[in-house]
């Protein structure tokens, strides 16, 4: 089993806003990322399970098949900056996305 980490090229998280974080799984071969497309290993189950998030907190997952990248955008559980926020840039979210298992 290959995890996912060995078939992108960048795996970033980012804040969108103060209450979204983004997550961008980007490739720089068409064969990889159709392998990840087509293993239907990143779904809104996997995103929910990985951020313990409900699916209505998930507001995007999105193939971009010309640009060989998949985005994911859920609701941050607390506000960028403010108390509790340990990641004020969303810039580690992305680690959970790694070890995802593709056929």
């Amino acid at each position: 089993m290959t995890r996912l980490f060995e078939l992108a090229k960048v795996l970033r998280s980012k804040n969108s806003g103060p209450f979204e974080l983004t997550m961008d799984i980007l490739f720089d071969h068409e064969d990889n990322y159709q392998r990840v497309k087509k293993s239907d290993k990143i779904n809104f189950e996997t995103i929910c399970n990985l951020y313990r998030v409900s699916r209505e907190e998930v507001r995007h997952l999105v193939f971009f098949d010309q640009a060989l990248g998949i985005k994911i955008t859920i609701l941050r559980n607390v506000s960028s900056g403010t108390v509790g926020d340990r990641d004020v840039y969303g810039a580690q979210q992305h680690a959970p996305l790694m070890n995802i298992e593709v056929d």
